[in-house]
This record gives structure tokens, C-alpha cells and sequence, in this order.
């Protein structure tokens, strides 16, 4: 009976394998080969299926290297999963009816081996070409899928015995690299807001409540060459806001060429403006090893106004952390064209100056500080009926200096100051700010901070005191914290003085992981008996 059931299995077996190739192998050819992928062309796919192992034949040994990973009726898409070279036309085999024949070998042998009578020894069946077996690991993708963004509604009222206003404001952000592990990515941060009970301003223009700050699709060819298309901010000339159109980087080791071709967003409500055409190149190198990061963009840059030169000028930004606990940040604007009086010509004119500095003496004290020179930039032909503002190139000049020291474990303590002054001293200011944080009271588990603040203008004299305690209500789920400042301000034109109480309650809950609620309220109480209250809620999503 045994010898039976052998006999009408080997037949079976016989019969089902009679319709294959009489090659027991499918070859196909290498067509074409991708950063990613490796296009394998046959005469037939039938029997090819998604997930199967590819061969190649190198000196009569069928070395595994390639994975289905999609398939017509004559091509399969594949992933490379071995380290062997392969090249255009390419023999490609799959060995998926010669595992089957092997398999049936092995099945008899076995079966005669226990037809052995027992006094005999089982003899171990040498199997001279096993089975291959398809890869268990995949090679990971070469772009990598990662989302996050958020989505919020907030609503801003101001409630006084004159005045009433309420504000809606709805925000989308989202961030995707690489869509799906594909070399596609998108960035998005778009705001809605209007006021209640005037809707004819947003029917009259919806973009005076609809703002984009950023809406874009990145493609990238490979790991150092991309293209953006849409409005974005580029990091590397930052300065310069939102850009509308093409933005093309191409990377070579630490040094990286960009282009960018398109138009600025309109002055008056950031909408799309063609006219405003501007285009440019930049150049940039970048370094960052032994935790020392260094980072430089140079770029020449012609702005443009229905066909009209109405700025060019060189940009350059420079950051470094190349001296230990010291970090810098510099950036210059150096405009080369003016049209006075329609006589253009080229010029080398310094309009931007920006220098800041952070250094770390040691984990107590930090310090850091900042110079900025701008002046008013020209659009000649923007502006071009403002001739006085062509004349009069005003220089605002500001330095800022702050330090911070931590006295004991849980308490800070720092200082700021800012000087902003011009040539015609009329928007002088002197501010000095100084705080107390207790980041841990015993006993109580609050955080407190004591500020003070002193500010002089050519118009306004302010001092403000204040006070505010945080603590977290319900673990991982509440926080709060209330606050209390006392105002007083004079206007220097006037002899009269206003004397000002502000308290404020915040509440911030998390209601499930990423849902977030936050409620706000502030009351100021002057000297005048008037009361201001302002109510800020609103609701986040994150994903």
C-alpha cells in the first residue's frame, strides 16, 4: 500500500510540472535600472508573482538579486537585494520550477529512506543544490516617510464698555517628506481669519482673510538634487520671505548651487503677483562634523516690477558654532542698482547688516548679543512716486545684549537690554528687562517668575512689575497658570499718567494624545475705571 501511494504521488507530481517550460526556468533581460529599481522584461510574467526572488547566473551559480516588487504581463519592477553589479541586458532567471523539482527529489529519497528495513542505518541524503530562500530583510527605502502638521481653530474676543470684536482664526500646517517612501514632498501653512459681522471685507477680497505662507511640492532626484514648486521660504536666503515659483538645488559634497525663478507675493495681501518677477542663484557650503557646524549662502538676486529693474542686490548668511560654547549669525544685504530720476545706474550700496552671538561661559551663564544696521530699502519702481523716500536713506541701527545665570539648582536668573536709535534719533528706544525664575518651589511643586521691565521712547515712558505662577494640574493632562502685572506709562507730549492691573488665567488641556485645548482669559483695569476683557480659545489637532 505504502509503494502504492508513492508511486501515484510521483505521477501527480509528473503531471502537474508537464505544462511548465521545458527549460524549468524563466529568463528575462535587465531593460532598465533606476536610482531605486530594476526593470526585468520577459516574454511572459504568468507565474512570476509579487515577492518572488530573482537570479542571476555568475559563473554557473544562481546568486539571489532581485525581489518582485510589481509586474505587467511582460515586466516585472524589482529591488535590488545583493551587492552583485548588475547592468543593462542582464540575464535575469527565476528558479521557482527548479526548487519544485528539488523538492520532489528530496520527497522520494525521503520516502525511500524510511522503506529501509530498521536493522538497516538511515543513511543522511546529501542534497548537492538546496533550496535558495528568498531574503528575509528587504533593503530599507532610500527616502523615508515622515508626516507631522496640525490643525487649529482659535477665536480672539475683546469685550469693553465701548467695544466688542470677535476674531476667528483657522490654521492648517503639514509637513510630508517623502510621501509614501517616494521621493515626493510637500509643505503647507495657510491661515483663514475674519471678524465676525464683517464678511463684506473677505467678500471684497478673499485674500485679506485667506493667507498662504507656504503651499509646495518638492521632488527629489536623488539624495542631493531637488526641485520645489510653489511658495516656500528658502532657509538658505531667508531673509527674503516667501518665494513664489521654481526653486531647483543640486548638491556636490559640502557644496550645494541653487537657482530659484518666479515672483515675489503682493505687498498688499500677500496674494500671487506675477509682475513681480524676480529671479537668482545662490551658492552654499556646509559642514558639520565633531559637532562643529558651519554654514555659508552667497546669492545674487534681481527683483522685478512689470519688466522693470526694481532691485538687485547680493545676499549673504553665515552661521558657525566652529569655537566651542560660541555660535554666530550674520547677515548682509549689499544692493547694486538705483534709478534716481530715471538715471539708473550701479552702485555698492550696504542696506542690511545683521550680527548676533551666543556664548555659553559655562552651564551657570550664558550670553549672548546682536547688532542691527538696516536701512530703508528702495523698490524703485514699486515706490517710484515716493522721491523722498529715494533721497532720505535712514539708517536704524539696534544692539541687544542679554545674559542669563542659574544662582542654585531651580533658580535663574536673568537680564536683557536693547538701544535702537537713527541718525534723526526719531524712533529712539532704551529698553531693560530683568527676571527671577523659581523653576521648583518646595513643597507647593509651582513655577514662578518675577519680571521687570523699564521702557523709554521719544513718545512713551513705561515701567510694568509682574508675577506669574505655573503649575501642572492634572499629570500629563492639565496645566495652568495665573499671572499679575501692574502697568505705568506715561505719554511724554502729555502730563497726564495711566496706571494699569492685568490679570490673566491660562488653562491648557490635553484631551487625548494629540488634541490639545487652550483657554485664555485677561482682564486690565485702569485708572479710568475701564475694564478690558480678552478671551483667547483654541483648539489644536496635531498629526
Amino acid at each position: 500500500m505504502r509503494y502504492l501511494f508513492l508511486i501515484f504521488h510521483f505521477f501527480a507530481i509528473a503531471f502537474s510540472l508537464q505544462g511548465q517550460d521545458n527549460t524549468m526556468l524563466k529568463k528575462g533581460k535587465v531593460s532598465y535600472i533606476s536610482s531605486q529599481n530594476v526593470y526585468v522584461k520577459f516574454e511572459s510574467t504568468e507565474g512570476i508573482n509579487i515577492g518572488d526572488t530573482l537570479f542571476l547566473n555568475r559563473k554557473g551559480q544562481m546568486i539571489p538579486s532581485l525581489v518582485v516588487d510589481n509586474k505587467s504581463s511582460i515586466s516585472c519592477v524589482c529591488t535590488p537585494i545583493s551587492s552583485v553589479e548588475i547592468s543593462i541586458s542582464d540575464e535575469i532567471f527565476t528558479q521557482k520550477v527548479e526548487i519544485e523539482k528539488i523538492q520532489v527529489e528530496k520527497l522520494l529519497l525521503l520516502q525511500e529512506n524510511r522503506a529501509t528495513p530498521e536493522t538497516h542505518q538511515p543513511h543522511e541524503i546529501e542534497d548537492p543544490d538546496p533550496p535558495i530562500q528568498m531574503a528575509k530583510e528587504l533593503p530599507k527605502p532610500i527616502f523615508k516617510q515622515r508626516i507631522n502638521g496640525r490643525v487649529s481653530i482659535a477665536s480672539y474676543n475683546i469685550i469693553s464698555g465701548s467695544r466688542t470684536n470677535h476674531r476667528m482664526r483657522y490654521t492648517f500646517a503639514m509637513r510630508g517628506d517623502n510621501l509614501g517612501n517616494s521621493r515626493l514632498s510637500m509643505d503647507s501653512y495657510i491661515t483663514f481669519r475674519h471678524t465676525l459681522n464683517e464678511w463684506e471685507e473677505v467678500k471684497n477680497n478673499i485674500n485679506n482673510a485667506l493667507k498662504v505662507y507656504s503651499l509646495a511640492l518638492k521632488y527629489d532626484f536623488n539624495k542631493t538634487t531637488s526641485l520645489t514648486l510653489g511658495r516656500k521660504i528658502n532657509p538658505k536666503i531667508s531673509s527674503m520671505g516667501s518665494i513664489d515659483g521654481l526653486q531647483f538645488e543640486k548638491g556636490f559634497g559640502n557644496f550645494l548651487f541653487g537657482v530659484l525663478l518666479g515672483s515675489r507675493p503682493d505687498y498688499f495681501d500677500y496674494s500671487l503677483n506675477l509682475n513681480l518677477f524676480q529671479y537668482g542663484a545662490y551658492f552654499t557650503h556646509e559642514s558639520n562634523t565633531n559637532n562643529k557646524f558651519l554654514h555659508s549662502t552667497i546669492a545674487f538676486i534681481e527683483q522685478r516690477n512689470n519688466s522693470k529693474i526694481d532691485r538687485r542686490f547680493i545676499y549673504f548668511q553665515h552661521t558657525n558654532s566652529i569655537f566651542k560654547n560660541l555660535n554666530l549669525f550674520s547677515s548682509v544685504e549689499i544692493s547694486l542698482y538705483e534709478n534716481i530720476n530715471e538715471e539708473p545706474k550701479n552702485v555698492l550700496d550696504l542696506t542690511n547688516l545683521y550680527v548676533s552671538l551666543r556664548y555659553r561661559f559655562s552651564k551657570k551663564l550664558n550670553f549672548s548679543a546682536s547688532y542691527d544696521n538696516r536701512k530703508n530699502i528702495h523698490y524703485f519702481e514699486t515706490f517710484k512716486t515716493f522721491i523722498d523716500s529715494l533721497i532720505e536713506k535712514e539708517s536704524r541701527q539696534g544692539v541687544r545684549l542679554s545674559a542669563n545665570y542659574r544662582l542654585f539648582k531651580n533658580i535663574t536668573w536673568g537680564i536683557n537690554t536693547g538701544w535702537r536709535f537713527q541718525k534723526s534719533e526719531k524712533n529712539l528706544s532704551k529698553n531693560l528687562n530683568s527676571y527671577l525664575t523659581f523653576s521648583r518651589v518646595p513643597l507647593l511643586n509651582i513655577r514662578t517668575t518675577i519680571t521687570a521691565n523699564f521702557l523709554k521712547t521719544n513718545y512713551l515712558e513705561s515701567r510694568i512689575f509682574g508675577i506669574r505662577i505655573s503649575k501642572e494640574i492634572v499629570s500629563n493632562k492639565l496645566d495652568g497658570n495665573i499671572n499679575f502685572r501692574m502697568v505705568d506709562y506715561k505719554y511724554l507730549n502729555y502730563e497726564s499718567a495711566t496706571h494699569q492691573n492685568v490679570m490673566g488665567i491660562n488653562l491648557s488641556m490635553r484631551i487625548i494624545k494629540k488634541l490639545t485645548l487652550y483657554v485664555n482669559y485677561e482682564g486690565t483695569f485702569d485708572s479710568q475705571n475701564i475694564v478690558y476683557n480678552r478671551f483667547y480659545t483654541k483648539i489644536i489637532q496635531r498629526f
